[in-house]
């Protein structure tokens, strides 16, 4: 009886084993939540280098046959490939689609060194587009107008991925064929050059948000004829 009563009390094992589900649980959690970000950092770094690895193998078609040439200002040299282009022929005119309306023609003309009449005869500026989703619009305006059904595409080969993705999304009808205007040539590696690494990981930034959007209606593609 003695032996009962100076006897401390046995525990419950019923608290510890909460406790010890509790602490696997959080484990789970835990180590999934690491894989799917692992995941995810990935399928992001491979994409990047599918991306990376495009661009800088891109390269000009060797036949054009097409319509036409638009050409998607914001970077040195794509006006003055263009109009070398359209002096070529490889299409019968060309739209400067996104040029800030303070520019005139003109200017554009006296800044390339372009020749007057081809500029006279040949040669459209756009005022509208305002980014790359408003280069898409302004130009399939343009195609409907003209009846084109072969365009050549001109801008920096950085940004040709989603300046197509743009175009054939918006204006999937038209056939559009990339020309990629190469960003500068550099000393050494791509890689060693910190503005090229920035501009193709913001790009690349750039290029899944438009997928994301024309996926999820986000920002929704109306017909050409009814964008301001």
């Amino acid at each position: 009886m003695g032996n009962e009563l100076g006897k401390p009390p046995e525990k419950s094992g019923n608290g510890d084993g909460a406790r010890g589900r509790s602490v696997t649980r959080r484990g789970f959690v835990l180590r999934a939540v690491l894989v799917a970000a692992l995941a995810v950092l990935m399928a992001f770094g491979g994409g990047f280098a599918w991306f990376t690895v495009r661009v800088l193998t891109e390269r000009p078609p060797p036949i054009y046959e097409t319509d036409a040439i638009v050409v998607l200002t914001g970077g040195a040299r794509r006006i003055d490939e263009a109009l070398l282009l359209l002096a070529e022929g490889a299409g019968e005119r060309l739209l400067i689609s996104g040029v800030n309306p303070s520019t005139t023609s003109e200017s554009i003309r006296k800044t390339t060194g372009g020749d007057s009449q081809l500029f006279e005869c040949c040669v459209d500026v756009g005022y509208e587009a305002l980014d790359t989703y408003g280069n898409a619009v302004e130009t399939r305006k343009w195609i409907e107008e003209h009846g084109y059904r072969r365009v050549l595409v001109v801008t920096s080969a950085y940004h040709l991925p989603r300046g197509l993705f743009e175009l054939r999304h918006i204006d999937p009808d038209t056939v559009f064929v990339g020309y990629p205007v190469p960003l500068g040539e550099g000393s050494g590696p791509w890689y060693e050059n910190l503005r090229y690494v920035k501009v193709l990981g913001s790009e690349y930034l750039k290029f899944l948000g438009a997928h994301v959007r024309a996926v999820t209606g986000l920002r929704v593609l109306r017909p050409a004829e009814q964008e301001t």
